[in-house]
C-alpha cells in the first residue's frame, strides 16, 4: 500500500474517532458515535495490516480471528450489571500490550537501549526512544495491575475496603523514584554497551525489567487502596491511563494514529475523571491517594451519638401504587441495586402508564450512580426509557421540594443527606440529589445495610421516607401489577 493512501486512511480514522466522542457526549447520538468508532478502527486494522510494515500475514490473521470472535462472545453474554468490570479488564489488556511492545521494540531493534551492543553510535534520538520505551513500560504496567485489581474489586472477589498500610504514600514515592533511577540506568546502558546488574543480556534491559515489576506493584498499590466509594472514578482514571498507554506504544513504533486515538483516550478519560470528582467533591489526587471514608481500612462507623435517630416506616406494593397513582410528579432516582436486579424495565412499563395518566415522570442521575460512568444512563437507555426525561442532578435537584413522590432503586451515598447535614460524614460535602425535600420519597433497598462507602444513611429514618424491602425488580414487578388492576 503506498504510504499516501496509508497516511490519509489514518487522517480519515482519527477524524471517525473524534466525531465518535463527539456522538458519545449526548444520549440521542450515542449510536451514531458508536458507529464512527466501529468504522474508525476497521480502517485502522486494514490499512495497518496492509502496510509495507507488515510483512507476514501467519501470526496477524490468526490473532485478529481469535481477537474478534473472543470479543464478540463476551460482549454477547456480558450482563449490564458486568460492564464495570468488563471495562476494568479491557483496559489491564491495553496496559499489557504497551508493556510487551515496550520490551518487543527494545529487544528486536538495533538501536535505543542496545545501540552500542550493534555498533550504532547513540544520540539525542537515540534517548528520546529510549524515554519513549520506559514511559510507554511504566505506564502500561502501572495499567495493567491496577485495571485487574479494580476488575476484581468491582467483581466482588476482592474487597472493597481500601488497603491502608503504613506509610504507604512514602512507599509509593519510594517505588517512584526507584523507577526514575532505573530509568536514568536504562538511559546511560546505551552509550556504554553494558547492563549494569547482569552481564551478557541487551544493555538496559535488566533495569527495564526490575521497573516493570516496580510498576506492577505500584499499579497494585495504588488501585487497593482506593475505596468502594471512588470505583467510578477509578474506571475512569484507568480508561485515561490505557490512552496515555496506547499514545506511548504509537510513539515506540512511530504510529501517528495509535499517537492521536491514545491522546484522545487519554485526555477525555482524565477530563471526565476531574468532572467526577467535583461531582464528589472531591480532589482527584485524594482520590488517588486513597482511603475515602475509612479508618484503619474500613468504613469509617458512626458513634452512638451519631447514629441515624427515628422510626423506619415500611410500606407494600400496593401502598406505593396508590403513591404514584394520586401523585401529579414522580421522579424516579436509580442506583446500582437497579442495575443488579435488572428493575429498569418493569419501570420502564411504570413510567409508561404514569405518563398516559398525566403524570410528569422524570429520572434524576448522579454522576457517581452505580459502578460506572453513565451506568444509569445506558440501563434506562436499554429499556427505552424517553431521553428527554432524563436528568443529570444539577438540573433536577431543585425540582424535588415540588415533586409529589420519589421513587429511590438501589441508590443509597448518592441521596444520603449526612453529605450537607453531618460535617463528621466521610461523604460530607459531597453534591447529592436532594430527595428527602420531596413531599414522600419511598426507598427500595433489600435490607438496611450501608451502602457501597459504607456510610450509614438517615434518609431511611425521615418522616416522609417509606421503605419497600426486597429484591428491587420483584418489588417493582408488583407495584407494576397493583397499577395495572387500577
Amino acid at each position: 500500500m503506498p504510504q499516501t493512501i496509508l497516511t490519509v486512511s489514518y487522517l480519515l480514522a482519527s477524524m471517525l474517532f473524534i466525531l465518535s466522542l463527539g456522538g458519545l457526549s449526548t444520549q440521542e447520538t450515542a449510536r451514531r458515535g458508536n458507529l464512527y468508532g466501529v468504522a474508525g478502527i476497521l480502517i485502522a486494522v486494514a490499512v495497518t495490516a496492509l502496510s509495507p510494515a507488515v510483512a507476514d500475514f501467519s501470526l496477524l490473521v490468526p490473532a485478529v480471528i481469535a481477537g474478534a470472535v473472543i470479543g464478540a462472545i463476551l460482549a454477547a453474554r456480558v450482563a449490564m450489571t458486568s460492564m464495570p468490570e468488563l471495562v476494568a479488564i479491557l483496559h489491564s489488556f491495553v496496559g499489557l500490550a504497551a508493556v510487551l511492545v515496550g520490551i518487543g521494540n527494545f529487544l528486536q531493534a538495533p538501536h535505543g537501549a542496545g545501540a552500542a551492543s550493534h555498533g550504532v553510535v547513540t544520540g539525542a534520538m537515540t534517548v528520546i526512544h529510549d524515554v519513549e520505551i520506559f514511559v510507554g513500560v511504566f505506564i502500561g504496567a502501572v495499567t495493567f495491575t491496577g485495571s485487574v485489581i479494580a476488575f476484581g474489586k468491582l467483581r466482588g472477589s476482592i474487597s472493597g475496603n481500601p488497603l491502608m498500610l503504613p506509610a504507604r504514600h512514602l512507599l509509593n514515592l519510594a517505588m517512584v523514584v526507584a523507577s526514575l533511577w532505573l530509568g536514568a540506568l536504562f538511559v546511560g546502558s546505551a552509550s556504554t554497551g553494558v547492563d549494569p546488574f547482569v552481564a551478557g543480556v541487551a544493555p538496559g534491559l535488566s533495569p527495564l525489567l526490575v521497573m516493570t515489576a516496580i510498576a506492577c506493584v505500584i499499579g497494585v498499590h495504588m488501585v487497593m487502596a482506593i475505596g468502594g466509594a471512588d470505583m467510578p472514578v477509578v474506571v475512569s482514571m484507568l480508561n485515561s491511563y490505557s490512552g496515555w498507554a496506547a499514545a506511548a506504544a504509537g510513539f515506540m513504533l512511530a504510529n501517528d494514529l495509535l499517537i492521536v486515538t491514545g491522546a484522545l483516550v487519554g485526555s477525555s478519560g482524565a477530563i471526565l475523571s476531574y468532572i467526577m470528582c467535583r461531582a464528589m467533591n472531591r480532589g482527584f489526587v485524594s482520590v488517588i491517594l486513597g482511603g475515602f471514608g475509612t479508618g484503619g481500612g474500613k468504613p469509617a462507623a458512626a458513634s452512638a451519638s451519631q447514629a441515624p435517630a427515628g422510626e423506619v416506616v415500611s410500606v407494600d406494593a400496593g401502598e406505593v401504587a396508590e403513591m404514584l397513582a394520586s401523585s401529579k410528579s414522580v421522579i424516579f432516582v436509580p442506583g446500582y441495586g437497579m442495575a443488579v436486579a435488572q428493575a429498569q424495565h418493569p419501570i420502564r412499563e411504570i413510567t409508561d402508564i404514569l405518563r398516559k395518566s398525566g403524570v410528569n415522570v422524570r429520572f434524576a442521575i448522579h454522576p457517581v450512580a452505580g459502578r460506572l460512568p453513565g451506568h444509569m444512563n445506558v440501563l434506562l437507555a436499554e429499556a427505552n426509557v424517553p431521553y428527554d426525561i432524563v436528568l443529570e442532578m444539577d438540573e433536577i435537584n431543585e425540582d424535588f421540594p415540588e415533586t409529589d413522590t420519589v421513587i429511590v432503586v438501589g441508590a443509597n451515598d448518592v441521596v444520603n443527606p449526612a453529605a450537607q447535614t453531618d460535617e463528621s460524614s466521610p461523604i460530607y460535602g459531597m453534591p447529592v440529589l436532594e430527595v428527602w425535600k420531596a413531599k414522600t420519597c419511598v426507598v427500595l433497598k433489600r435490607g438496611m445495610a450501608s451502602g457501597y462507602a459504607g456510610v450509614d444513611n438517615p434518609l431511611f429514618y425521615n418522616s416522609n421516607t417509606r421503605m419497600l424491602f426486597g429484591d428491587a425488580k420483584k418489588s417493582i414487578d408488583a407495584v407494576l401489577t397493583a397499577l395495572r388492576s387500577r
